[in-house]
């Protein structure tokens, strides 16, 4: 006869660690700003020469690492410290995955007040902070595109490399092309492809900076001025439309469709780069918990499912709508095809 498993007695662990998460926060930001991770990678494994290479006291390095190591972003065997694998590959600075500087985007101050007045945003049912900081010149969005590049290089080669199994593109939209490694993937995957990217003008100088280093600055042309307004043109065989609509209710991202079905020419595909929920909206976590960001920072964003893209998609003209089976970063691939 089977047994049931015995029921775990309740707990108060899981509230102290929830209530004290942003000790995490700060502690992974103060390992970065010190260089913890890069010491490590150069060779410095006990805590008296991490604290040397870091100008740091011995006491509080060796508190910080065991810190890190119980959060599991450090090793430690016997009195030495070692690089847990996704550390290695994106906090050291010799990795040219390296990630560190995201920070300086994802702990903004207007973030962090976002998720701060979070009982406002619940009983508003968005942001505390009123409206998303759209104006062009808003300097959070060139942060962003700096902060973010290292980021979006892998996925960014994961989609091109997907997108061209359904043929060479000759003309190519980026939309909010923030960083452009988006569009200049693209464009490394199609070597006669032009790349017209819009967004806000400082933001443009970023990616164009990341054009010229990536030798594409020849097929890479600007669209200054907001998505909803520039003139886009016409006749593209691909639009990039990547991290951006979730920042905005389905209606508006129903309309701002039809813009980039309007832009397409025959036999056009639309690629949507987005976190992606389960139906249920708890599951994959990292995909499901997006939402509470979106809640915090915007008026009316969301995760959507692919269900909710597919739909607003098909109701902007798209025939056909596809989840394509890599994951993208944290994210995933959607197609619509015109």
């Amino acid at each position: 006869m089977a047994t049931s498993a015995p029921q775990q007695a309740p707990t108060p662990e899981r509230f102290f660690n929830a209530i004290n998460a942003y000790e995490q926060t700060e502690a992974l930001k103060a390992a970065i700003e010190l260089e913890i991770f890069t010491a490590i990678a150069e060779g410095n494994t006990a805590a008296d020469t991490i604290a040397k290479r870091c100008q740091a006291a011995e006491r509080g390095v060796e508190i910080l690492c065991n810190y890190l190591t119980i959060l599991g972003f450090l090793t430690k065997e016997e009195m030495q410290y070692g690089l847990a694998p996704d550390s290695a590959l994106f906090l050291s600075k010799g990795s040219r995955a390296y990630l560190g500087g995201s920070i300086e985007f994802l702990l903004n101050p207007r973030i962090r007040e976002g998720h701060a007045r979070l009982t406002e945003a619940v009983r508003l049912g968005g942001s505390a902070l009123g409206e998303v900081a759209l104006e062009p010149d808003n300097p959070d969005w060139v942060r962003f595109a700096r902060a973010m590049m290292p980021l979006i290089h892998m996925p960014a080669q994961i989609m091109a490399e997907e997108l061209v199994k359904g043929g060479e593109v000759k003309k190519v939209l980026d939309i909010a092309a923030s960083h452009g490694m988006f569009g200049i993937s693209v464009a490394k995957q199609n070597p006669t492809a032009q790349i017209y990217s819009s967004d806000w003008k400082n933001v443009l100088e970023v990616a164009q900076e990341n054009a010229q280093a990536m030798g594409v600055a020849d097929r890479y042309h600007l669209l200054a001025g907001s998505a909803f307004d520039v003139d886009f043109g016409g006749d593209y065989d691909l639009a990039l439309v990547t991290n951006f609509l979730h920042h905005f209710d389905l209606p508006t991202c129903t309309d701002f469709m039809r813009k980039v079905h309007a832009s397409l020419g025959p036999g056009g595909r639309a690629a949507i780069v987005e976190f992606v929920p389960n139906a249920d909206r708890v599951s994959p976590p990292t995909a499901a918990a997006f939402s509470l960001v979106m809640l915090a920072s915007t008026p009316a964003g969301n995760a959507y499912t692919f269900h909710e893209l597919e739909s607003l998609s098909r109701e902007a003209g798209f025939a056909r709508v596809e989840l394509a089976p890599p994951p993208i970063g944290l994210g995933r691939l959607i197609i619509a095809y015109r």
